[in-house]
C-alpha cells in the first residue's frame, strides 16, 4: 500500500489530488493548517488527515512523527501555496512589490517545502519507491517569462513567479542529492481555484492530472524534471 501526504489539501488541486490518489488505492493524508477543516475534508473523501502548517516547524515535525507512527510515507506532494500578489482582480507588479510581500510568499511557497522535506526525508528514504511532487507553475519558467507573446511574459507579478522558480531549483538540487527518490516539479496549468480568485480556465480535474501522474512514478521514472500534462517544460 502506498502512503501519500498532500499539503494544503482541503480544497482545489490538493483535494482533487487526494480524491484521485485515494481512488487509485493510496492511503492518503490530507495536510491542513486548520485541523477541523482537514478532518472534514478527509471525512468527505474517506481518507486521513493531519494538522500541518508548512510555515511552522513544530507543526511539520509533529505531523512527521504522527505519520511515522502510523507506518511511514512513500509519496509527498508539496501542494500548499499562496499568491498574495493577486487580489480583487488585480496583480501587484514590480511597482508595488515590497519586502513583506516577498517574505510572506516565500515563507509558504519556498521555506514551506524545505521544512516539509527536512522533516519527512527520513520517512521517504525508508520507502521502497519514494516520490516527491513539488507543485510549481508555468510562471516559474524563465524561458516562458522572457518570451514575448506568451501568457507568462504578460504576467506582471514578481513574488509568486520568483517563489516557484526557487521551488524548481530546490527540485533539481534535492533530486541530485537523493537519487533514490523521484523528485519532480509540475505545472498544473491555469486552473480555477481560490489561489487565483477562480479566474483559471481549467477544472481542478484537469489541473490535478499531472500531479496524480507524477505521484504514481515507479523507481525507473524521471527525476529532477519540470513537467506539465504534455511533457517536459523549459526551465
Amino acid at each position: 500500500m502506498t502512503t501519500t501526504l498532500i499539503t494544503g489539501a482541503t480544497k482545489g488541486l490538493g483535494l482533487e489530488t487526494a480524491r484521485r490518489l485515494n481512488d487509485a488505492g493510496h492511503t492518503v493524508y490530507i495536510g491542513s493548517r486548520d485541523a477541523e477543516r482537514g478532518r472534514a475534508a478527509a471525512l468527505r473523501l474517506g481518507v486521513r488527515s493531519v494538522q500541518l502548517d508548512v510555515t511552522d516547524d513544530a507543526s511539520v515535525e509533529a505531523a512527521a512523527r504522527a505519520i511515522d507512527a502510523d507506518g511511514g510515507l512513500d509519496v509527498l506532494v508539496n501542494n500548499a501555496g499562496i499568491q498574495v500578489e493577486m487580489h480583487d482582480g488585480g496583480i501587484v507588479g514590480a511597482d508595488g512589490l515590497n519586502a513583506e510581500m516577498m517574505r510572506q510568499t516565500f515563507e509558504t511557497n519556498v521555506f514551506g517545502p524545505v521544512r516539509v522535506l527536512h522533516a519527512f526525508l527520513p520517512l521517504l528514504l525508508r520507502s521502497a519507491s519514494p516520490v516527491v511532487v513539488n507543485v510549481s507553475s508555468g510562471l516559474a519558467s524563465l524561458a516562458r517569462v522572457t518570451t514575448p507573446g506568451t501568457p507568462a511574459y504578460a504576467y506582471p507579478g514578481v513574488a509568486y513567479p520568483a517563489s516557484k522558480t526557487a521551488l524548481n531549483m530546490l527540485t533539481v538540487q534535492y533530486a541530485k542529492a537523493y537519487p533514490a527518490i523521484r523528485i519532480n516539479a509540475v505545472e498544473p496549468g491555469f486552473t480555477k481555484t481560490d489561489l487565483n480568485g477562480n479566474t483559471g480556465h481549467q477544472t481542478v480535474e484537469q489541473g490535478a492530472e499531472i500531479i496524480v501522474r507524477m505521484a504514481g512514478l515507479g523507481p525507473d521514472g524521471p527525476t529532477g524534471g519540470y513537467f506539465d500534462a504534455n511533457g517536459t517544460l523549459p526551465w
